[in-house]
């Protein structure tokens, strides 16, 4: 999507993070010491923690501390026993100099150092078609053309609607194996009892319905990649096979013993945090460790607010196909809004605002997502010179349809996502789309 118009050099500017130190004061481990910075630090019971401790009231994935132009912010993994700071418990906090983490039994001490680091940032402003001049886009920018040298799995971490599949597919196109496929599978979407069929391929009469063999998305990226999206979707039972696979590097059809070499890069994604579900026991540790190779976290709109204005002029471009930059006032107004939908929620207002050819028709959709009813229209209503125009009336009135169809339809499965799109024959990132949209909150 990026063209070279877009491509401004960015603001060179470091973002420097002071450097600080990890002290273990109370508990079992008294006396271990970790120092960080520019990264994030991880604290828990498991190896694949920055600093491990061996206090059995502290969890496996316990807490992370990640530096932020704000200050340090810690947050609880979805821990056993929960995170204290000072004699609150928190699930987030950002840190003051000298605080105190209460983890279980054991206590850490927060303390600055002398200094700061600054994590290398890229010079330009996107990679592939991935845009962003912040730094915290910059910073992933800077690491991707390494990662895209390299045969490594890659975990993209982020919420809904950040970018995470544009980066795959633009990590694959930047890769040896670009001129192999780029095969998505989505965990999320597929129905439990088909998806190892969707992943491993089955021979003919593996199964009732199985009449012909089917080769899976793990096979069909044979000389490319495959890209595991949600990730955090995928069945426990399954979980084994596909670490399996991953190890051996060989895949066997459903009803077929015969093992098939497997020839692909793997890159996964997930909205959720794989270290609570590792918690939670709905993931598994080795799983989880074997695709933590390169953790990245893609960060939500609202932490880079100063790549709005940037994205909003492509977009914009894209779908007016005309040399007119957007209203200045439409991307004053736009940079304001948190977008919970992260990115995608931005194309779809900009895409609305093109087609409508009315910079307020963002703003009216947004004013429905809030909640407010809509009040029936009245004759002075529709023929007064304040009366909105037919198209935006349409748009209000259906926007209010779907939004009380989906709430009612994921009420009406327990707020569970998945069998909510199973049961209207919808997919399941459209059914997410449209809540995103709509405020309306679902299990994910």
């Amino acid at each position: 999507m990026a063209s070279e118009s877009t491509r401004l050099l960015p603001d060179r500017r470091e973002v420097r993070f002071p450097r600080f130190r990890l002290t273990v004061t109370e508990g079992p481990d008294r006396g271990r010491v970790h120092e960080g910075a520019a990264q994030e630090v991880a604290i828990g019971t498991a190896d694949a923690n920055d600093l491990v401790l061996t206090d059995p009231s502290v969890s496996r994935h316990h807490v992370a501390i990640a530096p932020t132009p704000r200050g340090l912010l810690v947050r609880d993994l979805g821990s056993t026993n929960g995170t204290v700071v000072g004699a609150v418990p928190v699930e987030a906090a950002y840190l003051v100099p000298h605080s105190v983490l209460a983890l279980g039994n054991t206590r850490i001490e927060v303390s600055p150092l002398d200094g700061e680091e600054s994590p290398p940032l890229s010079p330009d402003a996107g990679f592939g078609r991935a845009l962003g001049k912040s730094a915290a886009m910059r910073r992933l920018f800077a690491m991707l053309p390494k990662l895209a040298a390299s045969d490594a799995t890659v975990l993209f971490e982020g919420e809904t609607g950040t970018g995470k599949t544009l980066l795959a597919h633009s990590l694959h196109e930047a890769s040896a194996r670009a001129q192999g496929p780029f095969v998505v599978v989505d965990c999320g979407s597929i129905p439990p009892n088909l998806i190892e069929s969707e992943l491993f391929g089955h021979e003919k009469g593996a199964f009732t319905g199985a009449t012909a063999a089917r080769i899976g998305a793990l096979e069909a990226a044979s000389t490319g990649t495959v890209f595991l999206d949600e990730i955090g979707e995928l069945p426990l039972d399954l979980q084994p096979k596909l670490l399996r696979a991953l190890d051996e590097r060989v895949v066997k059809r459903v009803g077929s013993n015969a093992e098939i070499a497997l020839d692909a890069r793997v890159i996964a994604a997930t909205n959720r945090d794989l270290r609570s579900e590792v918690n939670r026991g709905q993931f598994r540790m080795d799983l989880y460790y074997r695709l933590n190779t390169f953790r990245l976290r893609v960060p939500p709109l609202r932490e880079r607010r100063e790549d709005i204005p940037l994205l909003v002029a492509e977009l914009y471009s894209h779908y007016s196909r005309s040399a007119d930059a957007p209203p200045a006032e439409l991307i004053v107004e736009l940079t304001k809004h948190d977008w919970p939908g992260n990115v995608r929620e931005l194309r779809a207002a900009v895409e609305r605002t093109v087609l409508l050819g009315d910079p307020r028709v963002w703003r009216e959709f947004d004013d429905l997502r809030s909640g407010e009813p809509v009040p029936e229209p009245t004759p002075a209503a529709v023929t007064g010179a304040d009366a909105p125009s037919f198209r935006i009336a349409k748009e209000r009135a259906v926007a209010e349809w779907e939004r009380g169809y989906i709430t009612q339809l994921v009420r009406a499965h327990g707020n569970n996502l998945s069998k909510a799109a199973r049961a209207v024959c919808m997919d399941r990132n459209h059914l997410r789309e449209l809540l995103i949209r709509h405020r309306v909150r679902a299990d994910e």
